[in-house]
């Protein structure tokens, strides 16, 4: 069976989304919705650089795209500085009874421990209203830290730790409001951007370490954060702009799921806009990497390497994101109506074309 699916905004993460909606054999493109004006009225191929029509127009009005009644929709718009709006979207469409597939709000991968019962309890409410089922992930939180180090554990005889490391330079991620407004990169080094303000870390990535929790059997203690900072060294240039001389140029961040006094499951990122910086921190395999480290008997250490067809690995990353969501659709769309996670979802693998 054929399942109807929207593409909820086109950004980084969206264009990609629509190409793999367009490429997968089990799924048909029924609607597009932008924020721009500017894109009403395009065709969605344009939209996603396919340079060839798929036969669909873009559109602003909501009402226009729930009255397709898709089967699912693929919502990737930001939420990350408009996350109560972002919410009430994915509330409206869960109750108009399609089912969802988010790249955002984040703490919805595994809210539960982690944001209050306000923030996730409007979702599944809307979702038993519609009768429908959501499923946020991604590749980071997602993929490379729910699936893949749950996976690596099940040749494990005893787990005393796991780390799931992110290792990425970000200098060609085309996305000035995350670098500079949320990440604070290009500032200085005594400011707090907004996700180093206390409880954002865990708020964005403490859904990793309560899944992983979750999934091991392990009650936590606490979950706790640490960061440092790395200046630049000079002025220089990156996709999303200027890094000025001694502000922000690297950051190293954990949040650390605790028990007893010591951390056992952690979430880090080693973030640089250009290579050569904060050369002690931990280094990736090629150009960027997801890394899981599982301590106990016995060690293991897996990298993911990601690298596009374009040779950048933040292309690579944007269409895992993607294709996460796009590949689960019909695992989504079979599942009980609710608020999903990875422990409740089989293996979505990529479908080939016929």
């Amino acid at each position: 069976m054929t399942l109807r699916v929207v593409q909820w905004s086109t950004g980084n993460v969206g264009r990609n989304a629509l190409i793999g909606i367009d490429a997968h054999p089990e799924l048909e493109l029924a609607g597009v919705w932008v924020s721009n004006p500017a894109k009403v009225g395009k065709d969605a191929g344009d939209l996603a650089g396919l340079n060839r029509s798929l036969g669909v127009a873009a559109t602003g009005d909501a009402d226009e795209i729930l009255a397709l009644r898709p089967d699912c929709v693929v919502y990737t718009a930001m939420a990350d500085i408009r996350i109560m709006e972002a919410i009430d979207d994915l509330c409206r469409i869960l109750r108009s009874g399609a089912n969802v597939v988010s790249s955002s709000p984040v703490f919805l991968q595994f809210p539960d421990g982690v944001v209050p019962p306000e923030m996730s309890d409007p979702v599944r409410e809307a979702a038993a209203e519609g009768g429908a089922s959501i499923f946020v992930n991604g590749i980071d939180p997602g993929f490379a830290n729910d699936v893949l180090p749950l996976a690596l554990t099940s040749i494990s005889e005893r787990v005393d730790e796991i780390r799931c490391l992110e290792i990425l330079d970000y200098a060609t991620y085309d996305q000035p409001t995350v670098l500079f407004d949320i990440m604070g990169f290009g500032r200085p080094l005594d400011d707090t951007p907004m996700l180093l303000q206390p409880g954002v870390l865990t708020m964005a990535w403490g859904s990793v370490v309560r899944q992983l929790a979750a999934g091991l059997g392990v009650e936590l203690d606490e979950i706790g954060e640490w960061h440092h900072r790395f200046p630049a060294p000079e002025t220089f240039e990156v996709a999303s702009g200027t890094i000025e001389k001694g502000t922000t140029a690297a950051l190293r961040f954990e949040v650390r799921g605790m028990r007893g006094g010591k951390p056992i499951i952690v979430l880090e990122h080693v973030t640089r806009l250009r290579g050569d910086l904060a050369p002690a921190w931990p280094q990736p395999v090629g150009a960027g990497c997801y890394r899981i480290e599982v301590r106990g008997e016995p060690d293991y250490t897996l990298d993911l390497q990601l690298l596009g067809s374009d040779g950048d690995h933040n292309t690579a990353g944007l269409k895992a994101t993607a294709m996460r969501l796009v590949n689960a659709i019909p695992a989504v769309v079979a599942a009980p109506p609710g608020l999903l996670t990875a422990l409740d979802l089989p293996l979505t693998p990529a479908r080939a074309p016929g």
